[in-house]
C-alpha cells in the first residue's frame, strides 16, 4: 500500500466520477477508494479493476464520519482526494423547499467539509492535495441561471471552504484547490439543462481534473480556478 499513490474519489457513481476513477485505476501504481451512494453501480462499474475499492457514503449521513473513516480504516495515507458529489437542484427560488436546501448543503458542502475532516490526519505526514469540484455558476461574476439557486449557493460554500482550509493549513504538505467546471456532457447538466449539448464529454474532463490533482498542488493552493468553454 506504501508503494502506491492512493486516491480517494467521493461521487464516483456517474458522469465524470465514474471516468475519473476509470483513468486513475489504468495505472497500477494508483490504488483507489471510489465512494458513492450508489454502492451496487460501483461494483458493476469498478469489477475489473483489482486496485479499486469501491464502498457506500452518504454525504448526508449523521454517521459519516465514522462511516468514512471505518472504509478508510485500512489506509495509511491518502495522496489525494477529490470531492465529485453534487447535488442538483433545478426550480424557482419561491418554490425551494427546507428540503431542497438542506439536501444541496449537506452533500455539496457539509459532507464534503466532514469527509475532508476524516482524510486530513492520513494526509499529515506524506502531504496530500484536496480538490473541491464546484461549478462556474458558483465563481464570482460568472454568468448566473435561474432555477439553481440552492445548487450554485451550496458550490459557492466550497470556494470559500477551499480558500479557508488552505490558509489554516498553509503550514502543513497538505493542499486545497477548487475547480469550478462549466458545460460537460453528463447526467446532471441534463437535469439542469435539458436538451443542451456540451463540446466538452465526462471523460475529456475527468482527464484533466486526473492530470491537475496530480501535479497543480506542486504550483497552488487555496485557488479557485474557471475551467470553463461554455456556462452553457
Amino acid at each position: 500500500m506504501m508503494n502506491k499513490k492512493v486516491f480517494l474519489v467521493i461521487g464516483a457513481s456517474r458522469g465524470i466520477g465514474k471516468a475519473l476513477v476509470e483513468i486513475i485505476a489504468k495505472d497500477p501504481n494508483n490504488s483507489v477508494i471510489a465512494l458513492a451512494r450508489s454502492k451496487h453501480s460501483l461494483e458493476n462499474y469498478f469489477d475489473g479493476f483489482s486496485n479499486v475499492h469501491s464502498d457506500f457514503i452518504d454525504l448526508q449521513s449523521d454517521s459519516l464520519k465514522e462511516d468514512l473513516s471505518n472504509v478508510l480504516n485500512s489506509y495509511d495515507r491518502i495522496d489525494y482526494m477529490i470531492n465529485n458529489a453534487g447535488k442538483l437542484v433545478n426550480k424557482p427560488f419561491l418554490e425551494l423547499t427546507q428540503e431542497d436546501f438542506d439536501t444541496c448543503y449537506q452533500i455539496n458542502v457539509i459532507g464534503v467539509m466532514k469527509s475532508v475532516q476524516v482524510a486530513v490526519p492520513k494526509m499529515l505526514t506524506f502531504g496530500g492535495h484536496v480538490v473541491n469540484i464546484s461549478t462556474v455558476g458558483a465563481f464570482q461574476g460568472s454568468v448566473k441561471f435561474p432555477g439553481l439557486t440552492a445548487y450554485s449557493t451550496s458550490k459557492a460554500a466550497v470556494t470559500s471552504f477551499t480558500e479557508l482550509f488552505s490558509e489554516e493549513y498553509k503550514k502543513t504538505k497538505i493542499t486545497m484547490n477548487c475547480l469550478c467546471l462549466g458545460a460537460v456532457q453528463t447526467e446532471m447538466l441534463e437535469e439542469a439543462f435539458p436538451g443542451y449539448k456540451a463540446s466538452i464529454s465526462a471523460e475529456s474532463m475527468a482527464k484533466y481534473i486526473y492530470d491537475f490533482t496530480t501535479t497543480a498542488h506542486k504550483y497552488m493552493s487555496g485557488k479557485i480556478i474557471p475551467v470553463s468553454l461554455s456556462t452553457p
